[in-house]
């Protein structure tokens, strides 16, 4: 497998040392090297979290679907396979070749619920799912596909589902957003050390779980102000694709997984349930399988075919960019980086002639330079402005996304950009996080001790137990975006025009209604 790994090139130290708050270049230098330091919870030898997890899943079949219905597969993944999606096609390549999905463990059923990998992960929603596709399946099958099981395709595994308005309910979160219930037990101590966990959960509003958070038996076993919590933590997340792998520098949201074999034994175990983990071979065939496939936007309904006319669309190359690049590739502290992130759709800028097609080219072309362009004042992320001891640091969308032609972190970079705010101080304008659990947290020691939080997702503090982590999720690659439909880790903003809206407000950006547009125009051919 291909992939980024950490490196270290400058400590923070060192960085921040010759940055100044005037050299814009710089301060974002200082941000691309933030994650580059070890972090002791990414230690492969720390297995707390895969422990509690897994345990907790077994535990839960207590409440077991006794639902006969297997999944569908086809007997053959292509080399190349194209589908549609909202805005067009959306393709995905094997550069290894078809796939004979009876030989390849990805697509076999591991587990003791009828589920396999492909059950969440499928070529036409990006090799993830979209809240569309679930409702279609829903529809299909009344609730008896895969996807649909107690553990955590219900808001809690103790969810009534004996009849089709009882499924309805328990199923609402991954109907309406594409959410899948993660079970995390919270720390007792920061990992490979003895220091306890920085934080206690002090409240919980579980909304729509039914209490899956505060009874004892699918949740905490204690939480408040005045003793350490302990116990299983609920939150709602996001499927990540299973595709354009290679690009990784971070695997799950909040970073939990060392490497995708380990992730391909956890998944196996959790959301399947099964009884022993896949073989080394199965691992292998999986972790080749899902390392081997690059999807990315192939056919735009108003621009058509994105490698027309000069433009370099489609997931050959994106493929193609694989092997040349390294870690921190983009790293402007060491004196290469550059803002402009994406150059798919130059030749367009200035397409000759008229008509729809090239209205809508032209537009896209714009948006990739909006992309690339715009100045942001970036305010209130944690990891960056806190890291930084800066209250504003001057960056671009690419300040973050910074893996060329890709958007992907280069570097580990977990944030918190508001999404998972839960409390009132407008972090996260026009999300909808209406159904979400909100836990509100104190830090009872550390460097923020006295500190409380609201969010709805502690995020990698689940796995880290530090406050500074506290809310901070890592961003996904923005290949494939127009299929995959609701959007961040928490399904909070429901279309692109919805992500763009939140960047605009969130950090006083000031699009005009037409610039909105080119944005939504170039995601969706990514």
């Amino acid at each position: 497998m291909s992939t980024f790994v950490e490196h270290a090139m400058h400590s923070l130290r060192n960085t921040l040392g010759q940055c100044t708050a005037a050299v814009a270049l710089c301060a974002v230098g200082a941000v691309a090297t933030l994650a580059v330091a070890k972090d002791s919870a990414d230690d492969p030898a720390n297995h707390a979290w895969q422990a509690g997890a897994i345990a907790h899943a077994q535990r839960m079949r207590a409440f077991f679907d006794r639902n006969s219905n297997q999944q569908a597969t086809p007997p053959i993944i292509p080399s190349f396979e194209t589908d549609t999606d909202p805005s067009g096609s959306i393709a995905t390549t094997q550069l290894g070749g078809a796939t004979q999905t009876s030989q390849n463990a990805f697509f076999a059923n591991l587990g003791t619920n009828n589920r396999t990998c492909f059950t969440c992960h499928q070529p036409q929603t990006g090799w993830t799912v979209s809240a569309a596709s679930v409702q279609s399946r829903f529809n299909a099958g009344q609730g008896t596909d895969p996807i649909f099981r107690l553990i955590d395709g219900a808001t809690c595994p103790s969810d009534d589902i004996s009849t089709l308005a009882a499924k309805l309910q328990a199923y609402s979160l991954l109907l309406s957003k594409g959410l899948i219930r993660i079970g995390l037990q919270v720390p007792t101590t920061i990992p490979n050390t003895t220091l306890p966990t920085e934080y206690r959960i002090i409240s919980v509003d579980d909304k729509l779980s039914n209490g899956c958070n505060t009874n004892p038996i699918t949740g905490l076993t204690n939480y408040g102000p005045d003793s350490p919590t302990t116990g299983i933590v609920s939150v709602y997340r996001r499927p990540l694709p299973s595709t354009n792998l290679g690009f990784l520098t971070t695997i799950m949201w909040d970073g939990r997984e060392s490497d995708l074999f380990s992730q391909s034994v956890d998944a196996t175990m959790g959301h399947a349930q099964a009884n022993l983990p896949p073989t080394p071979e199965q691992q292998q065939q999986i972790v080749a399988f899902e390392s081997g496939i690059f999807t990315a936007q192939f056919l735009d309904n108003n621009a058509e075919n994105l490698k027309a006319a000069g433009a370099n669309g489609g997931p050959d190359a994106l493929a193609a960019l694989l092997p040349g690049l390294t870690p921190g590739v983009n790293d402007p502290f060491g004196g290469h980086f550059s803002s402009q992130i994406f150059d798919l759709f130059q030749a367009w800028e200035d397409i000759a002639g008229g008509g729809p097609v090239n209205a809508a080219r032209q537009s896209i072309a714009r948006g990739e330079a909006l992309f690339n362009n715009t100045s942001i004042n970036i305010t209130r992320v944690a990891g960056i402005n806190d890291v930084l001891g800066m209250t504003s640091v001057p960056g671009f969308c690419g300040t973050c996304h910074d893996t060329p032609d890709v958007g992907n972190h280069s570097i580990k970079l977990p944030i918190n950009i508001g999404i998972a705010n839960g409390g009132p101080n407008n972090d996260n304008p026009g999300l909808n996080i209406a159904d979400l659990p909100v836990f509100t947290l104190t830090c009872v020691s550390g460097p923020n001790v006295g500190n409380t939080y609201t969010v709805t997702d502690p995020g990698r503090a689940l796995i880290s137990g530090k406050c500074a982590d506290i809310g901070k999720i890592k961003g996904p690659i923005l290949r494939g975006l127009a299929g995959r439909a609701p959007y961040f880790h928490n399904g909070s903003a429901a279309t692109l025009l919805d992500v763009v809206n939140f960047y605009d407000q969130r950090f006083g950006i000031g699009f005009t209604d037409a610039q909105k547009a080119d944005l939504v125009a170039f995601l969706q051919t990514l």
